[in-house]
């Protein structure tokens, strides 16, 4: 079986991920079968993407599951589909679905350095999982309704957003960060969440290859270009001999800690697309390459049930809750999380890494079988 063939057959059997609502989990697939669908132009990928979103999307582009006074900002991530949708078919539900999500980033609140809160539940937080969710669409709307504001919004809410979760010392950046420092997991001088998780790094990456891709040229938009070169260039330092990241991506000899697929695949991508943009240098595309290689080498397992199967993948990680189980995002902490074959977390973005590949005209895409 090659990639194409694995893709296919997941997005085939796919089961909208939270019973048909609305959700993040879903706008991972529909960003992986549009890059496929862009790279390869086979109609496959945009007969997956529209299946499946018509299934949430409402004749007048209400939402399966969704309210917008939630303020999840998970929730606004598949917008990017619906204006994708929009633009291919003319059918004017996607836009409204759209603009359903862009009113939403209207009255979301905000910290006070003015950045969106992660969700209404998590009140003066910022995650870098957020910054994926909300940054690019508000980018990619604002180049749709004509709305340069928006625009200029999202860079400032990235530039702001990195100045508050850097570490400086590790030339890297925390999970979270609690303005209001009421979280047991924030740093009372600095806000920040304790431990580098290797996916809310993979978020980050993307959201900025992404941002910066959405964004017009400018003195602002090399900033993020700059600040996006520093963490590949500290991330490189990381990998793998064999071209995975870690689920704690700093801490090699901490017992217990795994190479994670869905970090490794996410990075795989943000890699790549940082080869072409502009400003950045095309050797960035042989991490991404390497990273791509060793998941294929040591991810691409058999399950029980003798199915192919993308192993190793972090089901969920977050930081504080109300069950519990609070989550103190320590180093040890994220080794606790469950893992999951197939989490649509780690097959998205492979996707998006293949579709990289693909778009680069690099021999080695049809190479890529998945060993038997």
């Amino acid at each position: 079986m090659n990639l194409p063939d694995y893709f296919d057959a997941y997005a085939r059997d796919y089961s909208l991920y939270k019973g048909g609502a609305s959700c993040y989990e879903d706008g991972c697939l529909y960003r992986g079968l549009i890059m496929l669908h862009e790279a390869t132009g086979e109609e496959r990928w945009f007969r997956h993407l529209k299946r499946l979103a018509d299934a949430q999307v409402g004749p007048n582009g209400e939402l399966a599951g969704y309210t917008v006074d939630e303020y999840n900002i998970d929730n606004v991530l598949p917008g990017r589909a619906f204006l994708y949708l929009a633009r291919r078919t003319g059918d004017d539900r996607y836009r409204k679905a759209a603009d359903l999500l862009a009113k939403q980033l209207e009255t979301h609140p905000r910290i006070e350095a003015g950045p969106h809160w992660h969700k209404l539940r998590y009140p003066h937080q910022v995650w870098l999982d957020g910054l994926y969710m909300a940054l690019p669409f508000k980018a990619e709307y604002a180049a749709a309704a004509r709305q340069s504001r928006l625009a200029e919004q999202a860079l400032g809410e990235m530039l702001t957003a990195l100045r508050l979760t850097e570490d400086k010392d590790a030339n890297l950046y925390r999970h979270g960060y609690d303005e209001s420092r009421q979280q047991k997991w924030a740093d009372p001088a600095t806000g920040l969440s304790p431990a580098h998780w290797g996916r809310s790094l993979g978020w980050l990456a993307m959201a900025l290859v992404d941002l910066i891709d959405a964004l017009p040229p400018g003195a602002s938009t090399n900033q993020l270009s700059a600040r996006l070169l520093s963490l590949l260039l500290r991330l490189q330092e990381m990998q793998l001999s064999d071209g995975r990241w870690l689920q704690v991506i700093d801490q090699p000899e901490l017992p217990g800690n795994y190479p994670e697929s869905s970090a490794t695949a996410m990075l795989a991508y943000a890699y790549m697309k940082a080869a072409r943009l502009p400003g950045l240098s095309p050797a960035l595309a042989d991490t991404g390459q390497k990273a791509l290689d060793g998941l294929m080498t040591n991810a691409m397992i058999k399950n029980a049930d003798g199915r192919t199967v993308l192993g190793n993948i972090c089901c969920v990680a977050g930081l504080g809750g109300f069950d519990g189980n609070y989550r103190d995002g320590t180093a040890e902490y994220y080794l606790t999380e469950v893992l999951r074959d197939d989490d649509i977390k780690g097959v998205a973005p492979l996707m998006m890494a293949y579709s990289e590949l693909v778009s680069a005209g690099d021999a080695r895409a049809g190479q890529h079988r998945i060993p038997a």
